[in-house]
């Protein structure tokens, strides 16, 4: 194989790291060309809704699994985190490259961190999951919804719409804005989103010839420690209506893995954690410690 095209959104975060995937792979497969699909997604273009209200995750690689399908493309790039717990038939994620810093970042060009905002502020996030552990900690703060791609958000916070906003350390680190970063905010306070940090290349279960090339890429404790993440959220069910955050670290021969799931309002905020060695069994056990704790309540409510 001498050619590949990666399916990819249009935002200059999604280009990014398809242009990432792109150079690591010509620089371990010489005489390989890659070339980039740019495409607008669903999810690009509901800019002003609610994710968990519009059909969820998954409008942000429906687009792109369709060009796979249809063979105008071989692979797509995408942040493990605005990838579904589970792929549709026939899917693959052949590899999970090396992680970024996986922690959410403040940003404000008024306040040191969110303890410092008075009573009335205004945090934007497009996230129930970062909505829900800011609401459980600083319930004098408003949360309101913030989406489009990471420099539409900044312009926002910088034409005063909001007070603060909420976002994650890696777009801004890849984009070269991390001098943005007013505070990176440690796990206890803000738990990641299953997958945050990590890039997933997907690619056709059958195209074993495109899956053998893209495996390269792979960085085994990241995957494991994201396949872990991501079971929890497969075993409470997967949607994005749910504020869950799960983050796994590797530790000895095995795992870490912390999970949490909130109600919306941030009133209920559920923890648990284990170790283990096997992805899928540890994130069922954490999963199943939620429900023993009452995520089942907060399931049935979201």
């Amino acid at each position: 194989m001498t050619r590949l095209t990666i399916a990819t959104r249009r935002s200059r975060l999604a280009l990014w790291q398809a242009e990432h995937v792109k150079r690591l792979l010509e620089t371990r497969h010489a005489g390989l060309t890659v070339e980039l699909l740019p495409m607008t997604t669903r999810g690009d273009e509901l800019v002003d809704k609610r994710l968990d209200r519009v059909g969820g995750k998954g409008l942000f690689v429906k687009e792109l699994e369709s060009a796979m399908a249809e063979g105008r493309a071989d692979l797509a790039v995408h942040s493990m985190k605005d990838v579904p717990a589970e792929l549709p038939a026939g899917f693959i994620l052949a590899a999970i490259t090396g992680r970024e810093d996986a922690r959410d970042a403040f940003v404000s060009n008024r306040f040191s961190n969110l303890k410092s905002m008075p009573e009335g502020a205004c945090v934007g996030t497009s996230s129930l999951r970062r909505a829900a552990q800011i609401a459980e900690r600083y319930p004098r703060l408003e949360a309101r919804l913030l989406r489009g791609n990471v420099e539409t958000r900044l312009a926002k916070l910088d034409r005063g719409e909001y007070d603060a906003i909420v976002l994650a350390v890696a777009g801004l680190v890849r984009l070269g804005l991390a001098e943005r970063i007013t505070a990176r905010l440690e796990l206890d306070e803000s738990l990641p989103a299953p997958g945050q940090g990590a890039l997933g290349i997907e690619c056709l279960q059958a195209r074993a010839d495109v899956a053998m090339i893209i495996h390269s890429l792979n960085q085994e404790s990241t995957s494991r420690c994201v396949h872990a993440e991501r079971a929890v959220s497969r075993a409470l069910g997967g949607n994005c209506s749910l504020p869950l955050a799960a983050y796994a670290v590797t530790k000895g021969n095995g795992m870490l893995l912390r999970a949490l799931v909130a109600s919306g309002d941030g009133r209920r905020v559920l923890r648990a954690q284990a170790e283990g060695a096997d992805p899928d069994t540890l994130g069922a056990a954490v999963a199943d410690e939620l429900r023993r704790r009452g995520a089942e309540e907060i399931l049935k409510s979201s």
